[in-house]
């Protein structure tokens, strides 16, 4: 089996996920803190929810695949075929009422990620790739109505689009992402400043969103530290098919987490790691 053959399973674990969670999503959700004394690391019934329904279906109908989930641990982390999974990427957000989240869900075949889906239930988009192609899908942009008095609201229709990152030489004409320089480590976050020094613009913010940004065309950039597997497995293919790159600062593979570079043109990925290095 290739990982394509999982293609239309992940479709159903999204659906799963969304379905759990958007009925909390803007309401008065209480949050508990995972780390209490230190950084605020919110967690929600929404949270554990999705997790738990996607669990299911992967225990059901694959039965002897792995399991990495933030919410409740691994299971099987050494099998051929383990599923990773952030049922809530961006809670601090969720719980601000913000859209900036998403549900994370990758494939590692023998420990490399294979195919990876971030879906967005609120504004049902899903950027998904498997490292040689990448597309989003999500509501159409133009879609036309006869007005009248009668008609019923029209269905969402949806669109299909492959995804491209866009051409950056350099710092001085790129875009930066970080979800907050606060989350840099801070023996790090003089080095990450001197990136971001050197680039055009800086966002914060966005968590997943931010590297389907950087794979859809929109920005060039994302740098960030202390990710765990289950932040970036899913994220990976999706970059890479767009014709990005993922890497660790010192350009080691990504899936294990760490401190992350990723970059849709490997021109300004070689820049940004000299930076990251020059102190």
């Amino acid at each position: 089996m290739t990982a394509v053959d999982f293609e239309k399973f992940v479709e159903r674990l999204a659906d799963a996920s969304g379905e759990a969670i958007l009925p909390f999503f803007r309401t008065s959700l209480a949050a508990e803190d995972k780390a209490p004394g230190g950084a605020f690391d919110p967690v929600t019934e929404a949270d554990r929810a999705a997790e738990i329904a996607m669990r299911r279906l992967i225990e059901s109908t694959f039965p002897s695949h792995g399991i990495i989930g933030e919410e409740f641990g691994d299971l099987r982390a050494d099998a051929e075929y383990v599923w990773v999974l952030d049922p809530i990427d961006g809670t601090k957000s969720f719980i601000c009422g913000l859209p900036l989240w998403g549900t994370l869900i990758g494939l590692q075949h023998r420990g490399r990620p294979c195919y990876g889906l971030m879906h967005q239930p609120f504004t049902r988009e899903r950027f998904s790739g498997d490292g040689e192609a990448a597309y989003w899908r999500g509501p159409a942009r133009h879609h036309h109505v006869e007005p009248s008095w009668k008609a019923q609201p029209p269905a969402p229709t949806e669109e299909r689009r492959k995804l491209q990152t866009r051409s950056c030489a350099t710092l001085a004409e790129a875009t930066l992402m970080t979800t907050s320089p606060r989350l840099i480590d801070e023996r790090l976050r003089d080095d990450f400043f001197r990136v971001e020094a050197q680039t055009r613009l800086s966002r914060y913010g966005g968590d997943c969103y931010a590297y389907c940004a950087l794979a859809a065309g929109h920005v060039d950039l994302v740098i960030e530290t202390n990710l765990n597997p289950y932040d970036i497995v899913a994220l990976i293919p999706i970059v890479e098919g767009a014709g990005g790159i993922v890497t660790t600062w010192d350009g080691g593979p990504a899936a294990q987490g760490g401190a992350i570079i990723a970059a849709g043109d490997r021109r300004v990925h070689e820049a940004a790691m000299r930076a990251l290095s020059a102190g």
